[in-house]
């Protein structure tokens, strides 16, 4: 707890600090050094077919791909970070996560397929309080290392949904079902979607979301930063 403190207000006042240990960040470092980098938990899920982040939505949705960058504990340091860009302003982590997300997914044997990259939307609401979306953020950091298009406009989230923590699946199922609409989802007709989200526990959100996108005869893949496993 004292060194996440600690890392937290060197960030304020020393911002080439890492957000986890606080030490200096060389000229090649950003947001973490290499050695708080190379210890979040990667899961390598996008390498290899049947991964349990696609056994998810077997049987529940046509996804073809799909991958989640890293583990979700509540431990991890990873946790920190995510509540640095969802609750503390800091785009940066997110536009950097994305860009960890970009180089993990070069390392696919599908990324050729993937057409364009579509976050899921956040209640507008809820956007200008926050003053970002933060799949948004992500897919615009994948965008930069694997040189897909973003679209932002495809889906629309007509209403904030309350916290899908402590909700089982038929819940968790039950708070989306109906949030998400089409926008201009012709953008994406025909097109493979890489779905993007922040976190992974049930799939609830990002199986509605891809239900809608397979209404505007698209291919679905499924890419998020963190899995949260039960």
């Amino acid at each position: 707890m004292f060194t996440r403190l600690y890392a937290s207000l060197l960030h304020l006042f020393y911002p080439h600090n890492c957000d986890v240990c606080g030490t200096d960040l060389s000229g090649k470092e950003e947001v973490l050094c290499f050695q708080c980098q190379h210890k979040l938990p990667v899961t390598n899920f996008q390498q290899y077919d049947d991964n349990p982040v696609e056994k998810i939505y077997r049987g529940r949705t046509a996804v073809q791909h799909a991958m989640a960058g890293y583990y979700y504990t509540q431990s991890s340091h990873l946790r920190q970070l995510i509540h640095l860009f969802k609750y503390q302003g800091r785009k940066d982590v997110a536009l950097y996560l994305g860009r960890q997300m970009g180089f993990m997914l070069n390392k696919s044997k599908w990324l050729h397929e993937i057409s364009c990259i579509v976050p899921v939307p956040l209640n507008s609401a809820k956007e200008k309080q926050r003053g970002y979306n933060q799949s948004a953020l992500l897919a615009h950091g994948i965008a930069t290392v694997v040189q897909k298009p973003v679209i932002t406009n495809a889906l629309y989230r007509h209403k904030h949904t309350s916290t899908q923590t402590h909700k089982n699946r038929a819940d968790r199922w039950q708070n989306v079902a109906a949030v998400f609409a089409p926008a201009n989802i012709q953008s994406v007709s025909g097109q493979h979607v890489l779905l993007i989200d922040d976190v992974i526990t049930t799939g609830a959100t990002t199986e509605a979301c891809s239900n809608i996108l397979l209404t505007a005869n698209a291919t679905v893949s499924i890419g998020c930063l963190a899995f949260a496993y039960n």
